[in-house]
C-alpha cells in the first residue's frame, strides 16, 4: 500500500482573528465617545432651532425686545458688534501669538523657555471674570489717556475719530482684553507646531548659509501654516463665544460703529444675552436663544472655514 500523503494546508484561507477584551472595552469607549459628541451637537442644534421658532414667527410689535423691528433688524447690529470686537482681539493677539511661540521655540534657554511656557498656559486658568474685573478696573483706565493721545494725532484716521471716551470702557478695550485672554491657546499651539518642524529642514537651511530668521522663514513657516491657522481659528472661536469680560468691561449701546475710542459701541451677541436673560420674559427668551442660534451659526461658520484652510495646506505641512 502506498503511504498516505500529509493533508495540504490551504495557505490561502483567512485565520480568525482573536480579539482580546481589552481591545474591544477600548474600541466601544472610543465609539461611544465619539457618539456623545454627535448626539451633544444634534441635540444643542435641535433645542436652538425649536426654541427660536417663535422669535421669526412671532408679531414683532408684541415680542419683547423687538419693537416692532423684525429680527433680522434686531440682531444684525449684535452680530457685527460679535465680529469686530472678535476680528480687532484676533488681529493684536495673532502676531504676539506668533512672536512668543517663536521665541519660545527657537530663541530662548532651555530653562527660560520652560518657565515662560508654564507661565503662558496659567494665562488660560484664570478664568474670565477677573479678567472682567481687571479690564474694567484697570487696563481701561490705564489705557483712557492713550486713547486720548491717539485722538488728538490721528484723528484723521476712522478707527480713531468722534469723542473720547471718559471712562476708557470701548470696543477696543474689550477687545484687548480678549486677545489676552486668547494669547495662551494661540501661543500653545504654534509653539507645539514650531517644534514639529524636522530638524534636518532647519539644519539644512542653516548649511547652506541662512540666518536664524532666514531659517524660520524659509523651513518653519511653510511647515507650521496649517497648524499656524488652527491656532488662530480657536482663538478666535473662543473670542466670539466670550461672555462674561466682554460685559464687564463693555459699555455697550448696540450702535453699529467702526470707532473704537468713543462711548457708542456696539454690542457682541453674548454680552447681549448676559445683560437681557435676567429680564426676559415670553417670546423675549425665545428671541435671545434665537440670537444663540445666530452666533452658534457664525462660530460653526469659522471653525469649518479653518479647517477648510488647513486642508488645504495639508500636503505643505507634516503637522497636519
Amino acid at each position: 500500500m502506498l503511504p498516505t500523503p500529509p493533508p495540504v494546508l490551504d495557505r490561502a484561507a483567512p485565520k480568525r482573528t482573536v480579539r482580546r477584551r481589552g481591545d474591544l472595552v477600548f474600541s466601544s469607549s472610543a465609539l461611544g465617545a465619539g457618539m456623545i459628541i454627535l448626539i451633544v451637537l444634534a441635540a444643542v442644534t435641535l433645542f436652538l432651532v425649536i426654541e427660536s421658532i417663535p422669535a421669526f414667527t412671532g408679531d414683532p410689535d408684541e415680542t419683547q425686545f423687538l419693537n416692532g423691528r423684525s429680527f433680522w433688524e434686531y440682531v444684525w447690529p449684535l452680530v457685527f458688534g460679535t465680529l469686530w470686537a472678535s476680528l480687532i482681539a484676533l488681529v493684536v493677539a495673532t502676531p504676539l501669538a506668533i512672536g512668543i511661540a517663536l521665541f519660545i521655540s527657537h530663541y530662548a534657554p532651555r530653562r527660560i523657555a520652560a518657565v515662560l511656557g508654564y507661565i503662558i498656559d496659567l494665562l488660560a486658568a484664570i478664568p474670565s471674570v477677573v479678567y472682567g474685573l481687571w479690564g474694567a478696573l484697570v487696563f481701561s483706565q490705564l489705557l483712557q489717556p492713550f486713547y486720548v493721545w491717539l485722538n488728538e494725532n490721528f484723528s484723521g484716521i476712522p478707527l480713531f475719530a468722534g469723542a473720547v471716551s471718559p471712562t476708557g470702557r470701548t470696543i477696543l478695550t474689550a477687545s484687548l482684553v480678549l486677545a489676552v485672554m486668547i494669547l495662551p491657546i494661540m501661543t500653545a499651539i504654534m509653539r507645539e507646531v514650531f517644534l514639529q518642524t524636522p530638524t534636518l529642514h532647519e539644519e539644512a537651511a542653516l548649511a547652506l548659509g541662512a540666518t536664524r530668521w532666514e531659517m524660520i522663514r524659509m523651513a518653519v513657516f511653510p511647515f507650521a501654516r496649517g497648524g499656524m491657522v488652527s491656532g488662530a481659528m480657536l482663538g478666535l472661536g473662543r473670542a466670539l463665544g466670550e461672555t462674561m469680560a466682554v460685559t464687564m468691561v463693555l459699555s455697550a449701546t448696540g450702535a453699529v460703529s467702526f470707532q473704537v475710542l468713543t462711548s457708542s459701541n456696539p454690542t457682541p451677541i453674548p454680552a447681549n444675552i448676559a445683560l437681557n436673560f435676567g429680564e426676559a420674559y415670553g417670546d423675549g427668551v425665545n428671541v435671545l436663544i434665537a440670537t444663540g442660534l445666530i452666533l452658534f451659526i457664525v462660530t460653526f461658520a469659522v471653525n469649518a472655514l479653518a479647517r477648510w484652510v488647513v486642508n488645504r495646506r495639508a500636503e505643505f505641512s507634516g503637522a497636519n
